[in-house]
C-alpha cells in the first residue's frame, strides 16, 4: 500500500469564506479530515461524501483527544494510504500546535504540508474594528498565548517587556486569565487608562466586541458574559474601534436566520444574507427529485417541438428539463420554433445559460403574470407546454386554457420532503431563530408539516420572510402571519425585504 499524505491545513478564524484556495481543496480532496473546535463546521459541507469526518476538537474544559492521540492518529490514517487534511483553526504554527503534529509527521517518515491559514491575531481585531497597527498610533504588534501549558512552573511570558511596549498586544487564548494578564501589566507600568478590548467569537455572526480600560474590563467581561473564544487587543488602537466597527454594522448582524431552501438552491440566499451579517441555519423543508413517470415525460417531450409556447416556472424546471433531455440524448434543436417564458429573471437566466433566448417574462413574477403577458397573444388552439413540479398550482393551467389554448403539463419533478430529522428542527428553534425565509409554497407546507401542531408555539418570537404574494398565502393559510414580504419576487428582493424592517 503507498504512503499516505498528510495536509495540516490552517482553516481560518471563524468566517468559512477566509479559508485559502488552497486549503479549500485540501478538504475537497481528503480522504480524511481531522478538525478542530475552531474551524468552521460549514468548511466540511466541502468534502467528498466518502470522506471519512473526525472531531478532534479540545476545549478549556474537554479535550476529546490529547495532542498525543491527535498525532497518532494522523500517522495511523497516513499509514493506511489516505490523503489525511488535519483542519485547525486560525493558522497551524500561531498557537496551533502544528509544529508538534509536523514533527510527529517527519518522525514516522510520512510525508506532509503546511498550509497557511489566516490568524484570529490579526482577522478577529479587524472584524473588530480594530487595526492592530496604525500610522501615528502603533508600529508594531505583538502575539501572545493567554494559556500557557498548566504544568509549566514559571510563566514564559515577559510582562515586564510587554508592559514597556507601545505597540498592540494581541492575546490568544487569554479570557480564562484576563484579570491575571491585566494585574502583571499594571504592576509593571502600563498605566490603567490603557484602552483594552475582547473580541468574541470573530468573524462570525455570533460575534461581540467589548471595550474599557486595564482597570475595567475585568468588570465588564463579567457583566458581559464574555466568554472563550475571544481574542484580546490592549493599545492605543482600540480607541479606533467605534469608527472601524464595519461588521458589527451590518444590518442583520447577529441575527439568526433559517433558509429552507434545496440544499443546492440555498446557497444563493445563504450567501447574501452572510455579507449582510446573517447568521445562517441551512434547513431544506423540500427535496428535488425526478419525476416518477419517467416513460410519459419521455413522450411528452419528444413531442416538443410541437409547442407554440414552453412556459417555465422555476429553476429547477429548467434543471429538470434539460436533465431529461441530455438523457434521452435530445438536442435543443429538437425542441422546435416555440416561444420560451420563463415566470422571473432567474429562470430567465438558467435558460440563457443554456444558450437559449427567452422571448416573455411577466412584470410580476407569478402564473397570473404569465397570463396577463400573453393574454394578447395567445391563439386559440395554441400548443403550451408546462414542465413543472409535481405540486404545482393549477392556475396557470387553468388560465392559458380559457384563453384557448391546449395545455400539456409535463411534471418533469418531483418536490418531496427531504429525509431529516423533526427533532433536529426543534432543537434548533429551541437555541432560537430570529428569521425563517420561505421561497415557494412547499417549503412552507413542508415545514409545518415538519413542525407539527405541538410545537407552533416556539414560533411566537419568530419573523416570517415570505419571497412573494403566493407563498405568503400558503404561510397565512397555515397560521403564519407574515412579517415582510418581497415586492420584487425574487432572492435579492427577499433579502432587500428583511433588510428594510431591520
Amino acid at each position: 500500500m503507498s504512503k499516505g499524505y498528510v495536509y495540516l491545513v490552517g482553516a481560518g478564524p471563524g468566517d468559512e469564506e477566509l479559508i485559502t484556495v488552497k486549503g479549500l481543496r485540501c478538504i475537497q480532496e481528503a480522504d480524511v479530515i481531522l478538525y478542530d473546535r475552531l474551524a468552521n463546521p460549514a468548511l466540511l459541507k466541502n468534502k467528498r461524501d466518502e470522506a471519512e469526518c473526525i472531531d478532534v476538537g479540545k476545549s478549556p474544559k474537554r479535550h476529546a483527544y490529547t495532542q498525543e492521540e491527535i498525532n497518532e492518529l494522523l500517522v495511523l490514517q497516513a499509514h493506511k494510504g489516505k490523503t489525511v487534511t488535519r483542519l485547525k483553526g486560525g493558522d497551524p504554527y500561531v498557537f496551533g500546535r502544528g509544529g508538534e503534529e509536523a514533527l510527529a509527521l517527519r518522525k514516522a517518515r510520512i510525508p506532509f504540508e503546511v498550509v497557511p491559514g489566516i490568524t484570529s491575531a490579526i482577522a478577529v481585531p479587524n472584524y473588530g474594528g480594530i487595526p492592530v497597527t496604525h500610522r501615528n498610533v502603533s508600529t508594531s504588534f505583538h502575539v501572545i498565548t493567554g494559556h500557557e501549558d498548566p504544568l509549566k512552573e514559571k510563566s514564559s511570558v515577559n510582562y515586564e517587556a510587554l508592559a514597556k511596549l507601545e505597540g498592540t498586544l494581541v492575546f490568544l487564548m487569554g479570557v480564562g486569565n484576563l484579570e491575571e494578564i491585566v494585574n502583571q501589566l499594571r504592576r509593571y507600568g502600563k498605566p490603567k487608562e490603557t484602552p483594552i478590548a475582547l473580541v468574541h467569537q470573530g468573524t462570525t455572526a455570533k460575534q461581540r466586541t467589548v471595550t474599557g480600560t486595564l482597570e475595567s474590563i475585568v468588570t465588564v467581561v463579567k457583566e458581559k458574559k464574555i466568554t472563550s473564544p475571544s481574542v484580546i487587543v490592549i493599545g492605543e488602537v482600540v480607541r479606533l474601534q467605534d469608527e472601524l466597527n464595519w461588521f458589527e454594522s451590518l444590518p442583520l448582524h447577529g441575527q439568526r436566520i433559517l433558509v429552507t431552501r434545496t440544499r443546492e438552491q440555498a446557497s444563493q440566499l445563504s450567501t447574501k444574507l452572510k455579507a449582510l451579517g446573517g447568521d445562517v441555519v441551512e434547513y431544506p423543508t423540500i427535496e428535488i427529485r425526478p419525476a416518477q413517470d419517467i416513460e410519459g415525460v419521455n413522450a411528452k417531450l419528444k413531442r416538443i417541438h410541437q409547442g407554440d409556447y414552453i412556459i417555465f416556472t422555476s429553476v429547477n424546471g429548467v434543471k429538470a428539463f434539460f436533465e431529461r433531455l441530455k438523457a434521452l440524448k435530445m438536442d435543443v434543436r429538437e425542441m422546435g420554433p416555440g416561444k420560451l417564458v420563463a415566470i422571473g429573471p432567474a429562470t430567465a437566466k438558467a435558460l440563457e445559460e443554456k444558450g437559449l433566448l427567452v422571448e416573455v417574462i411577466p412584470e410580476t413574477y407569478v402564473a397570473e403574470g404569465i397570463i396577463d403577458c400573453l393574454k394578447e397573444s395567445i391563439k386559440e388552439g395554441d400548443k403550451v407546454f408546462l414542465p413543472r413540479a409535481n405540486i404545482a398550482r393549477k392556475a396557470l393551467n387553468e388560465g392559458l386554457e380559457a384563453l384557448g389554448a391546449q395545455v400539456e403539463e409535463i411534471e418533469i419533478y418531483e418536490t418531496v420532503l427531504p429525509v431529516q430529522g423533526e427533532q433536529h428542527l426543534r432543537e434548533l428553534l429551541v437555541e432560537g431563530i430570529d428569521w425563517i425565509t420561505f421561497t415557494s409554497s412547499s417549503t412552507v407546507q413542508n415545514f409545518m408539516d415538519l413542525l407539527g401542531k405541538e410545537d407552533r408555539h416556539l414560533l411566537e418570537s419568530v419573523k416570517i420572510a415570505s419571497i412573494g404574494p403566493i407563498t405568503g398565502k400558503t404561510a397565512k393559510k397555515l397560521g403564519l402571519p407574515v412579517d415582510v414580504q418581497a415586492k420584487e419576487y425574487t432572492i435579492a428582493g427577499l433579502v432587500q425585504a428583511m433588510m428594510e424592517v431591520q
